[in-house]
């Protein structure tokens, strides 16, 4: 019988990412900018990948030294495979994030096709290009951690949001499939499921879709969390941290709510 100790014998070295090299996808806003930074403040070399070519390259330049910029599209696997190839010459991959992901709100009646294949392209097919075009370095490794976000539409269902917690919830099947596919090959694959988080997708998403009315559907959305509030990015963060560190070493195939009590007390 072997016992695995990963106990650090000055304890600021818990959840260090030094000598690490983190991929997160949407990496330029929101939840995985919160990730980048918290990611880059524990050591870890980030790549920030987002489509957005500017704010990556701005987050990246304010965070410095050991963070870089690409500017990809998660759908296109070619470009996400020429990326890969590009980051590995230079680093290793030992994280991956799959932070990018789209909202839609519309029940089956009236989702149409077309929004239906780009809420699935998005946040399924993007999630799969990534893990797709880095896990063969991670097997030749023999080690490597997987990150996803789900949401608590993945678990439950959510009016109005048809198609969103469909691909949601093909998150969390990939994430449980990846998971046992290659947890003999030293390679970890766990998933968040945050409920309702205060980023600046919730205000655009209000301002477009509420005009008027903002602050008034900010609090009842926030009011749908027994916690009684929103989380704030960093939340996520912190939970993301503590799932890719060493600390974590034991979890694998496993889905994190981050929801205030959103799935379990709300019955």
């Amino acid at each position: 019988m072997h016992y695995i100790s990963i106990l650090k014998t000055n304890p600021q070295d818990m959840f260090s990412l030094h000598g690490k090299s983190a991929l997160i996808t949407g990496g330029a806003s929101g939840i995985g900018l919160a990730i980048c930074n918290l990611f880059h403040q524990q050591g870890a070399v980030v790549h920030i990948l987002d489509q957005n070519k500017e704010k990556a390259e701005e987050k990246a330049s304010a965070l410095g030294q050991n963070a870089h910029a690409h500017a990809i599209d998660v759908t296109d696997q070619t470009a996400v495979r020429n990326l890969i190839t590009s980051i590995a010459q230079q680093h290793t991959i030992d994280i991956v994030v799959n932070s990018a992901g789209i909202s839609h709100i519309g029940t089956v009646e009236n989702t149409s096709e077309e929004d239906f294949d780009k809420v699935m392209k998005v946040n399924v097919k993007g999630v799969y290009n990534l893990i797709h075009c880095t896990i063969p370095y991670m097997v030749e490794k023999q080690n490597g951690v997987i990150l996803n976000l789900c949401s608590v539409a993945g678990s439950v269902g959510l009016a109005d949001r048809f198609v969103y917690g469909v691909s949601k919830g093909a998150i969390l099947t990939l994430t449980l499939s990846v998971a046992k596919d290659y947890v003999k090959k030293g390679i970890r694959c766990n998933c968040i499921s945050p409920g309702r988080v205060h980023t600046p997708f919730v205000d655009g998403f209000l301002k477009k879709n509420y005009p008027g009315k903002e602050q008034e559907m900010f609090e009842k959305l926030a009011a749908t969390q027994p916690i009684g509030r929103m989380a704030n990015p960093e939340e996520v963060a912190n939970l993301a941290l503590f799932l890719c560190s060493d600390e974590a070493s034991f979890i694998t195939g496993t889905d994190y709510p981050i929801d205030g009590g959103f799935i379990r007390l709300n019955n």
